[in-house]
C-alpha cells in the first residue's frame, strides 16, 4: 500500500491548478493506517528556496486502509511555489515527494502551485482559436515584386517550385538570401483558403524590411521589407482577414538586430548613421562592444545578429513606449499582436512593459511567448521567469505537447507519458493560458512534421537536399500525421498549423522546412483532413474552451473527456492492432470505424472518434 496524493484530482488538491491571491486551497493526504502516522506537515517554499509556510494538517477521517489528514493554506502574493510533505510517527519522519515510492519516498520532485494575478486575463478571441503559421517569402505571391530599396545581394528564383539555396559560400557562409517573392497580396489572394481551413488567427514570421529571407536579422522595424508590399498593403491585409473573422499577430524580434540595418549598419547600406560607424551614433547605447567597431556581443556568436541591450532606454523607448513606438506602430497599422522571439532572452522587465503598452493601445492584444519547456517554472540565464506569476505571457509555443504526441505517435510512449505531459501543462499554467496555447506539431524551426513522424535524419545539408521519404514511407507519415493532428485539435489549447503541413510538405530542418507552398500538387487527402478538424473544432464550444479529463492512457490507446457548459463530447484514439470498444452517442469526427451501432462503436486500429454525449 502507498500514500496516496495527485495533486491533478480535486479529491486531493482542491482547487486544481493554480490560485490567486487570497484563494484558500485545501490538500487531503491519504495515508496507509499501518504508517501510524502521528503528524503531517506540509513544506512549502518559495520559489528561490525559502519556507513560504508549514502548514500543519490534521487527522480528517478513516477510510478504508487508510487515514485521511487535511489541511489549507492561502496565499497572500502571486508566486511559483513548491511543496512536499513531511510525516511522523513512532520511528521518527520521513518526507514524501512527487513521484517518490515504496522503496524511496523522498526521490523525486516536489510538487508544484503558482498564485497568479486575480486580475490576469487573455483575450477572449484568441481561447481555443485555430492558428496559421505563415513564412511570407514562401506561401503565395502575386504580381511582382518591388524591388527598390531591397537590400542586396540577393537572389529571386523564378520558378516557384525551385529548391530552396542551401550551399554555402566559398567562404562557408549561409546567407539565406534567396527569395520566391510571396507578398502581402499573396497572402491577401488565399484568405478564403485560409479561412476553409478553420483558422481564426494568421501568425506571420517577420515582415520587416531585411537582408535574409527570414528575416529575423531585422534591417528596420517599422519599414516592411520591399519584396512583401507597402505599410498599406499590410494594412489591407489586416483589414481583409478582419473581414472573415481572422486576427493577424507579427513576430516580435527584439534580442538583437540584423548587422545589415539602420541601426548597426556594419555596411552603410542605411546613410552610416549605426552604432558600427559611430560612437556618436543615437544607436550605440543600443549594443555592447567589447573593442569598437568590430568586436560585439551577438545572438549565439553569428556576427549578422548583433545583440541588443534590452534594457538600454532608447532601446525601449524606441520599442516600446515612444507614441510611435514599434509596437504601437504595428498595432495601429492593424495586427493584433506579437509573438516574441526567444521571449527567454528578454528580460521579465521589458516583456511585463511591452505587455502594458500594447495593452494600453489594444485592450485585448495578444502576446506570444516562444518558449520550448514548460513556460511556468522557466529558467533561463540562472533567472526564474515569471511568465504566469506576473501576469506577462497570454501563451506559449506549446513544445512539451509536440513532443508528446510524437513521442505517442511513433510507438515510444504507449499513452502514460502523453497524459502526464498534457495534465502538467494544465496543472502549472493559468486556465486562460491554456486556452489560449499555441499548440503546434511544425514551425520554421523543426523539420518538417511529416517527415518528422518517420525519418529522424541528421546528415549534412547536401544529403538532406537530395533526401524525400519513399511511397511507403510516405503513406505511414500520412496516416501518423492525421493521428498526431487528431489528438493536436482535440486537446488543450489553439492548434498551429505550419503552412503547407496540410498539403503534405516535407523535408528536414532549416532550409527544407521552409520550401514554397506546393500550391496545385497539394495531398488533398490530407487536406480534406485538415479542413474537418477545423469545422470540428468551430462546430464545438467543448473542444475550443472545455476542460480535460482523461479515462484512458495506456495500452496505445488514449481517452480523455472535453467538458464545457454541460456539453461534453468524448475524445478515442486507438494506436494498438486490437480493437476498442468505445460507447455510442452522437459522431462528430471517425476515421478506421469498423462497426457503428446501436450497442456501441468498434474504433479499428489506428482509429479515433469524437463522441458527442446525449
Amino acid at each position: 500500500m502507498r500514500i496516496l496524493f495527485d495533486s491533478k484530482q480535486t479529491q486531493y488538491k482542491d482547487p486544481f491548478g493554480t490560485l490567486t491571491p487570497g484563494q484558500k486551497c485545501t490538500l487531503n493526504i491519504h495515508i496507509p493506517s499501518t504508517v501510524q502516522a502521528t503528524a503531517v506537515e506540509c513544506i512549502i517554499n518559495h520559489e528561490h528556496g525559502a519556507l513560504a509556510q508549514a502548514v500543519s494538517m490534521s487527522y480528517k477521517m478513516k477510510q478504508g486502509a487508510y487515514d485521511i489528514f487535511t489541511g489549507s493554506f492561502i496565499f497572500d502574493q502571486c508566486g511559483l511555489f513548491f511543496y512536499y510533505f513531511k510525516i511522523t510517527n513512532r520511528s521518527g519522519s520521513f518526507k514524501l515527494f512527487k513521484y517518490g515510492d515504496d522503496t524511496n519516498m523522498e526521490a523525486g520532485d516536489c510538487w508544484q502551485v503558482s498564485c497568479v494575478p486575480a486580475d490576469f486575463t487573455t483575450p477572449d478571441w484568441a481561447k481555443g482559436a485555430l492558428i496559421y503559421q505563415i513564412f511570407p517569402d514562401r506561401f503565395h505571391k502575386a504580381g511582382k515584386c518591388d524591388l527598390t530599396g531591397k537590400l542586396e545581394p540577393y537572389t529571386v528564383h523564378l520558378n516557384w517550385n525551385e529548391e530552396v539555396d542551401w550551399r554555402p559560400t566559398k567562404e562557408g557562409l549561409v546567407l539565406n538570401n534567396d527569395f520566391y517573392g510571396g507578398n502581402f497580396k499573396g497572402i491577401i489572394e488565399k484568405l478564403d483558403y485560409i479561412a476553409s481551413l478553420g483558422v481564426t488567427i494568421i501568425y506571420l514570421n517577420p515582415i520587416s524590411k531585411s537582408f535574409s529571407s527570414h528575416r529575423y536579422d531585422t534591417g528596420d522595424y517599422k519599414t516592411p521589407d520591399p519584396m512583401l508590399g507597402t505599410e498599406a498593403e499590410f494594412t489591407a491585409l489586416c483589414n481583409a482577414a478582419h473581414k472573415l473573422g481572422i486576427k493577424v499577430i507579427l513576430d516580435g524580434v527584439y534580442s538583437h538586430t540584423g548587422s545589415d540595418s539602420l541601426y548597426f549598419d556594419k555596411h552603410k547600406h542605411f546613410g552610416g548613421n549605426g552604432a558600427y560607424n559611430s560612437t556618436e551614433s543615437p544607436y550605440y547605447s543600443w549594443y555592447k562592444f567589447y573593442n569598437w567597431p568590430n568586436a560585439y556581443n551577438s545572438w549565439w556568436g553569428f556576427d549578422t545578429l548583433p545583440t541588443v541591450n534590452k534594457m538600454d532606454p532608447e532601446f525601449i523607448k524606441y520599442i516600446i513606449t515612444d507614441e510611435d513606438s514599434v509596437v504601437a506602430h504595428w498595432l495601429k497599422a492593424g495586427c493584433d499582436g506579437f509573438r516574441l522571439d526567444v521571449v527567454d532572452e528578454l528580460p521579465d522587465e521589458f516583456v511585463l512593459m511591452l505587455k502594458k503598452r500594447i495593452r494600453e493601445i489594444r485592450p485585448d492584444a495578444l502576446l506570444i511567448g516562444e518558449v520550448w519547456e514548460d513556460a511556468s517554472n522557466k529558467s533561463s540565464y540562472g533567472v526564474r521567469r515569471r511568465y504566469f506569476v506576473d501576469g506577462i505571457l497570454d501563451s506559449a509555443m506549446n513544445y512539451p505537447y509536440r513532443n508528446a504526441i510524437i513521442n505517442f505517435i511513433r510507438g515510444w510512449d504507449n499513452g502514460p507519458g502523453l497524459k502526464n505531459t498534457v495534465m502538467s501543462i494544465v496543472e502549472n499554467y493559468p486556465p486562460q493560458v491554456v486556452q489560449c496555447n499555441m499548440n503546434l506539431l511544425g514551425t520554421h524551426d523543426t523539420a518538417r512534421i511529416l517527415t518528422t513522424l518517420v525519418d529522424n535524419y541528421e546528415g549534412t545539408r547536401e544529403e538532406q537536399a537530395k533526401r524525400f521519404l519513399s511511397r511507403s514511407q510516405y503513406l505511414i507519415a500520412q496516416e501518423r500525421l492525421m493521428l498526431a493532428s487528431f489528438l493536436q485539435y482535440t486537446l488543450p489549447g489553439s492548434p498551429s498549423l505550419y503552412y503547407a503541413d496540410e498539403a503534405g510538405m516535407e523535408g528536414c530542418k532549416d532550409p527544407f522546412n521552409r520550401r514554397t507552398y506546393p500550391w496545385g500538387r497539394e495531398d488533398l487527402d490530407l487536406l480534406s483532413h485538415f479542413k474537418r478538424l477545423g469545422q470540428l473544432r468551430k462546430d464545438s464550444e467543448a473542444l475550443r474552451m472545455g476542460d480535460i479529463q482523461f479515462f484512458k492512457a495506456d495500452d496505445r490507446r488514449i481517452g480523455f473527456t472535453r467538458s464545457y457548459q454541460g456539453k461534453k463530447v468524448l475524445v478515442y484514439m486507438n494506436r494498438g492492432r486490437d480493437p476498442w470498444e468505445i460507447a455510442t452517442g452522437k459522431i462528430l469526427l471517425g476515421h478506421n470505424l469498423r462497426t457503428v451501432s446501436l450497442n456501441g462503436i468498434t474504433l479499428g486500429e489506428k482509429g479515433f472518434c469524437v463522441v458527442e454525449e446525449a
